[in-house]
């Protein structure tokens, strides 16, 4: 079986399998961890709270197009993607490591302009970029990892989500694949426009605060929206062992998407790298969410009994359910299309 066939989420499930058959119960650091392979950052018990690490890697071509996107962009969404990871988990992010392949000919103000533009989101959310690594390679490949710990004594998950809760999401969808689609058909759009997609989709601001919040509000499961509404949905049914029905009249889509782009409502179900928060809480605490959050906050479903045929259904404004079309990004079973923009 190859790759392709096996898929990205087949892939994690062979990797969990294997690392499961070496867990030994009696080392400290299994007795210790509280979530591994499967959620958005991975969290271990010390002595009084909780610790979160998580990493993403950005590939020239496959991620990003250097014709297109600039390296203070390029450096600001390789770090914002893991903080955003971060967040997800309501944590507080501490410490970034940096690991950069790239080919010698660069122009050192390239990596300068990266550099500077990841510092400054660093500092805004109180990082320490503190090492990493650095070798030579044809194309421009970043890895980060993040380090963080809890608040307090809680995180979010994404296997917690249970039947009568209702679902909701920060801000507005679609704004990322509307800018792909942008670049991808060279519109010509007002310059305030492409702006605003342009910003959307390469300097996501990451719900760090919001997802602290979301804790102290006592919601208990949570994902950031990196592949898509739809299939990240899913991934929170399938860890909660449950189901979800979604309105799609109430998903809530960027007005400047719904002016420009006819087909609005998919890239907002399906466009992913939105880096919002899509959570789940019963009504009591998703109302008192709300006021605490500043930013938008709409309830789009409702999660279900894990008895529908499939794990996430969609509804029309009639309550007819809307066949679902294969959405999200999923690594080695998708394409390797070249990126039109990062």
């Amino acid at each position: 079986m190859k790759l392709s066939e096996l898929g990205e989420f087949g892939l994690i499930n062979l990797i969990r399998n294997i690392t499961d058959k070496f867990k030994n119960p009696q080392q400290a650091s299994w007795q210790q961890l509280l979530v591994g392979i499967g959620d958005d950052a991975a969290a271990w018990q010390s002595d009084n709270r909780i610790q979160l690490a998580t990493t993403d890697s950005l590939v020239q071509d496959i991620h990003f197009n250097l014709n297109t996107v600039t390296w203070e962009e390029l450096g600001w969404k390789a770090l914002a993607v893991n903080l955003s990871d971060i967040a997800a988990m309501g944590g507080i992010p501490q410490y970034a490591l940096i690991s950069l392949a790239v080919p010698g000919e660069l122009e050192v103000e390239n990596i300068t302009k990266f550099c500077h533009s990841m510092a400054c989101l660093a500092t805004e959310f109180g990082v320490a970029i503190v090492g990493g690594n650095l070798a030579a390679a044809p194309t421009v490949v970043i890895t980060i990892a993040v380090l963080g710990h809890s608040k307090g004594k809680s995180i979010l998950k994404r296997s917690t989500a249970t039947p009568g809760e209702q679902i909701a999401v920060t801000g507005w969808l679609g704004l990322s694949a509307a800018s792909l689609e942008m670049f991808k058909g060279k519109m010509s759009l007002d310059p305030e426009t492409t702006s605003i997609l342009r910003r959307g989709h390469l300097q996501p601001t990451p719900r760090v605060k919001e997802g602290q919040i979301l804790v102290e509000q006592r919601v208990k499961t949570t994902i950031d929206i990196s592949d898509g509404l739809i299939a990240d949905l899913d991934h929170v049914c399938q860890a909660s062992k449950v189901s979800a029905k979604i309105r799609m009249d109430q998903v809530p889509t960027h007005p400047l998407v719904k002016v420009n782009f006819p087909n609005y409502r998919e890239l907002a179900l399906y466009g992913g790298e939105d880096y919002e928060l899509l959570f789940t809480a019963n009504k009591t605490i998703m109302d008192k969410v709300r006021q605490a959050l500043n930013c938008p906050v709409t309830v789009i479903g409702d999660i279900v009994e894990e008895t529908l045929p499939n794990r996430v259904t969609l509804l029309n404004s009639k309550g007819n359910v809307i066949t679902l079309k294969k959405g999200g990004w999923e690594h080695f079973r998708d394409e390797f299309l070249k990126a039109e923009i990062a």
